[in-house]
């Protein structure tokens, strides 16, 4: 049976027997930085929505679904959220965005339409920095997400994984963010202030 390649992957990968893939296979790293051409657009009813926003910020952050911590993460980085959509500013300038969903089946589908939209030109104009992808419950996640996860992140820039926040849960915005969550803060503040522009 013939079997296609994956199109976020830049280069074939080898086989591994399955006793070795069990938590250590990652996949080869993508090579996305811009939309590529000939990618397919994903369906209509696929797509985030465009809207013209006011204002401007240093980052925008865009939710792949309902639910995705997109309020949540625009806070912690002191970005703006755009409301489930991809923004167009009204200065026609390129804005920095950061794409993010929820680590279950429901927002990593919703993330890799996202991508593809992206991917494949039919989305706005913007510098897309990466996907966050944040933990949708305590405890690990189960290991066809976390290779889904690693799969869809493979469309994207950059992947941060980002766990589980329980004081988040019960309204504490103030609790101290996890090493992972710091990583990630400091990463988004130097790339927020360095240009990628394509």
């Amino acid at each position: 049976m013939h079997q296609s390649l994956n199109p976020w992957i830049t280069s074939p990968g080898t086989e591994t027997p399955e006793e070795e893939t069990l938590d250590t296979y990652m996949p080869p790293e993508a090579v996305i930085s811009a939309p590529l051409k000939g990618m397919v657009e994903p369906d209509a009813a696929d797509r985030l929505a465009s809207r013209t926003l006011t204002g401007s910020a240093a980052l925008w952050v865009i939710g792949a679904h309902g639910g995705a911590g997109e309020s949540r993460i625009a806070d912690l980085l002191d970005a703006r959220a755009t409301g489930h959509c991809w923004p167009i500013l009204q200065d026609g300038s390129k804005p920095r965005a950061l794409l993010v969903c929820r680590a279950d089946m429901r927002g990593l589908t919703a993330a890799r339409s996202a991508l593809t939209q992206w991917a494949s030109g039919a989305a706005p104009k913007v510098e897309l920095l990466g996907l966050a992808v944040l933990a949708d419950a305590p405890g690990r996640t189960p290991k066809a997400l976390r290779d889904f996860t690693a799969i869809v992140g493979g469309g994207a820039p950059r992947l941060w994984t980002l766990p589980w926040v329980e004081a988040w849960r019960h309204g504490d915005t103030t609790a101290q963010p996890s090493r992972e969550y710091q990583r990630f803060i400091t990463d988004m503040a130097a790339l927020a202030t360095t240009s990628t522009t394509h």
